[in-house]
């Protein structure tokens, strides 16, 4: 088959839940529709219901933990490909993409003055810190 036969026979629109599967920004299905029910992704700053129809161009912001992505839609697809193909169905604007890593190393830093201790409290260590006081640390 050639290229161009695939090209005429791609969708004009497919499910927004199928698209952010197979685009790999989510790992199922099923967890896609669910950060769409909650409300974490939305098309043109709208939120909208998992069988919403995705076109090439639509803006999508898309909420995955602390990290938000703003992206324009270049392509569509309705089977999960490999990672460098799903790179090819998006593309984040640089402004997004800055404020994306520098709230990431933000959260990095705010990480790196904390070191969490190697092993649970002994018996000892459950004592001195019940005679502190403090009954959150362990």
């Amino acid at each position: 088959m050639s290229p161009d036969s695939t090209a005429s026979n791609a969708p004009a629109s497919i499910r927004l839940d199928v698209w952010l599967w197979a685009a790999r920004f989510f790992k199922t299905r099923a967890l896609a529709k669910l950060q769409i029910e909650s409300h974490r992704v939305a098309v043109g700053g709208q939120a909208c219901k998992a069988s919403r129809s995705v076109r090439m161009g639509d803006a999508l912001r898309i909420q995955r933990g602390d990290e938000v992505f703003e992206i324009e839609v270049r392509g569509l697809a309705d089977k999960r490909g490999s990672a460098s193909v799903a790179q090819t169905l998006y593309h984040e604007t640089d402004e997004a993409r800055a404020r994306r890593m520098q709230a990431s190393a933000e959260r990095a830093a705010a990480r790196a003055g904390y070191q969490p201790p190697a092993s649970k409290p002994d018996k000892r260590a459950r004592r001195l810190i019940q005679a502190l006081g403090d009954f959150d640390a362990w």
